[in-house]
């Protein structure tokens, strides 16, 4: 049965963030891989192997100091490894909030760890009235096979019962945005309109989102995946947007995040099909990422470090004021780099002026309401 908020979120304003449409001077969305830890072990992560050890992760006074030095975010984002490892994930995302005010903050899950999960999730939505808090759920499969492919028992279990505490969640928060991610693999290409079949039924999701495996700049996304299979799961999500019970978010800008996801998925699309940049990137420009010991990156997949917050007295905009930092961002530009990741393609779509035509027509082709 859908279940449908009754009011929109009444937000922090975005409305400040506009003029990085032109001047492209200041961060808008910030990623943050709190821990490398992590309960799982999926075989096709790109992040928890081999990194560093929970005694070099920044500590919370020093999270701290980094969020003092930033500014307002629009798009705030949590990664890992798995982040409700973290003890003090509620009071690190605090310090964002108070410091930062992100209109969105996204908080992903393997769904392994309820007991952590939930109070962790509780807390953040109470200290974050004003924030879009989106919580996703990874779901890579359905029952055993989910298990099989992230290589761990009994995962497909816990993410469930995590999704229905999530689901009681919504009762009393509504800031909490549910979704649910997908990885698309090359083992769940074949059973991938079942999965998409198995979300749609989930009470309470308002978004799936496919993510093709990640891969190097150099290859887009290797890793054995059908393109064709990929191109029949994002027009089957486009048919399911444009029906007439979508599944939206229900925060005041959730249409045209809605058309942006359209636009995204072709792009990403045509990324890997033609092998090269669709648009400008705009990585280490109005976007960075941080790791959990402080290196500053200015996207999750190349490993051209601009610098250390430890550095430079924890002050971020230091780092991405730096010459090696400006060398990180010519070297995007002239290198031709491409890639598959969404996150990127978000802010790359929404500040580029060149894509408005393409986001009016996909507005418009969407239902009035989420139903």
């Amino acid at each position: 049965m859908r279940e449908t908020p009754n009011a929109k979120l009444l937000m922090h304003s975005p409305i400040k963030y506009i003029p990085q449409i032109f001047l492209k001077n200041r961060l808008v969305q910030f990623t943050f891989f709190v821990t490398s830890r992590c309960n799982a072990r999926c075989p096709f992560c790109f992040y928890w192997q081999d990194r560093h050890s929970r005694r070099d992760e920044l500590d919370l006074d020093e999270i701290g100091r980094v969020a003092g030095s930033m500014g307002g975010l629009l798009w705030l984002l949590f990664s890992g490894g798995e982040i409700f490892l973290r003890r003090d994930l509620a009071d690190i995302v605090d310090a964002f909030y108070r410091s930062c005010r992100p209109v969105v903050i996204t908080l992903p899950t393997n769904g392994l760890a309820p007991d952590l999960i939930i109070p962790q999730a509780d807390e953040i939505l109470s200290r974050s009235p004003e924030s879009a808090v989106v919580i996703k759920v990874s779901i890579d499969g359905i029952g055993a096979e989910h298990d099989r492919i992230r290589n761990t028992p009994g995962s497909f279990d816990k993410a469930m019962e995590t999704w229905e505490e999530l689901r009681r969640l919504r009762r009393r928060h509504q800031n909490l945005q549910t979704g649910v991610n997908t990885v698309f693999l090359r083992q769940n290409q074949d059973d991938i309109e079942k999965i998409i079949d198995f979300v749609n039924g989930l009470p309470g999701c308002e978004t799936h989102t496919i993510s093709l495996v990640r891969g190097s700049p150099a290859d887009g996304n290797g890793k054995g995946i059908d393109l064709a299979k990929y191109l029949c799961a994002i027009e089957r999500l486009e048919t399911d947007l444009k029906g007439p019970r979508p599944r939206m978010y229900h925060f005041s800008l959730a249409r045209l995040k809605s058309a942006q996801d359209l636009v995204q998925r072709r792009l990403i699309y045509e990324t890997v099909r033609q092998g090269r940049r669709q648009l400008p990137c705009l990585a280490g420009r109005i976007a960075a990422v941080m790791n959990e010991v402080g290196d500053v990156f200015p996207c999750e997949i190349l490993d051209s470090r601009m610098g250390n917050v430890r550095e430079s007295g924890y002050d971020l905009m230091e780092v991405l004021r730096s010459g090696n930092a400006g060398a990180v961002r010519a070297q995007i530009n002239s290198s031709g780099c491409y890639c598959s990741h969404e996150c990127y393609f978000v802010t790359n779509i929404l500040f580029n002026p060149l894509m408005y035509g393409r986001l009016m027509k996909q507005l418009m082709a969407l239902p009035q309401t989420s139903g």
